[in-house]
């Protein structure tokens, strides 16, 4: 979820101060009980009136960072939620509340909640339907472009690279019910993803086959494939496939039930 914030205008202490801030009243806010079955329309006191006591009120504390519905943030570095298979989302909450991801805001959010809440609010992401922004403008000659597609289409066999479209969908929309799409997203989020697994920042439950595949990456690799995903047009079809196009390519604990 959650990768890394773009330097701030602010001055570094006081950017650091709001964000836990905002952290605790995120973190209250979503942690908040339920009368009853999550969604229930039980009402609390606020500021201006009663609050509904429903799951989608309460997720309005992650969509202060991850835009409005979970469509992503504009810095880049806040990614979308929406519309992701729910088993993913599911396994980036557990993977920041059981330390295998490290990013503190999220960290501290998460921890105290439960494995059920955790599946509700993966769930809630998981069922919006919204649009799409627009792909990126590429920055790089065609040449690296094609180098990008190649390796996103075909991978390379000769370093043990698979293809993505293997795992995320020959639309690479993703498939269900634990894999992402990599459309959609900003190329600094990809990069900075890609980057993490490469230098050991970001892990998954074992066997951690991303890890692995961003350790065969070079960096140049990387740039060229954040290049082509991000300046793709998404098909008609948004969502994600319902199962992997073959045979998983490797072991990854991502793609367990």
């Amino acid at each position: 979820m959650t990768a890394q914030l773009r330097a701030s205008t602010l001055p570094q202490r006081t950017a650091w101060a709001l964000a836990a801030g905002l952290c605790v009243a995120a973190a209250a806010a979503l942690a908040q009980p339920t009368a009853s079955a999550p969604g229930a329309a039980s009402q609390a006191s606020g500021p201006t009136g009663p609050v509904p006591n429903t799951l989608a009120q309460r997720v309005l504390a992650c969509t202060g960072c991850h835009g409005a519905s979970g469509r992503a943030a504009p810095d880049g570095y806040y990614p979308r939620l929406a519309g992701k298979p729910a088993g993913y989302l599911y396994n980036q909450l557990l993977n920041f509340r059981d330390g295998r991801r490290d990013y503190g805001l999220m960290s501290d959010l998460v921890t105290p909640l439960s494995d059920a809440y955790l599946r509700d609010i993966a769930g809630h992401f998981a069922s919006l339907d919204l649009p799409y922004p627009a792909p990126q403008a590429p920055t790089v000659p065609a040449e690296a472009l094609q180098r990008g597609q190649r390796l996103v289409l075909q991978g390379d066999a000769q370093r043990g690279l698979p293809a993505c479209t293997a795992c995320h969908g020959t639309r690479l929309t993703g498939t269900q019910p634990a894999v992402p799409g990599l459309l959609g997203l900003s190329r600094d989020y990809l990069n900075g993803q890609l980057g993490a697994w490469r230098g050991g920042q970001r892990h998954a439950q074992a066997p951690d086959c991303m890890a692995d595949i961003a350790r065969r990456l070079s960096t140049d690799d990387i740039h060229v494939i954040t290049q082509f995903l991000s300046a793709q047009v998404m098909p008609a079809d948004t969502h994600p496939a319902a199962a992997l196009p073959g045979p998983a390519p490797m072991r990854c604990g991502g793609l367990a039930p």
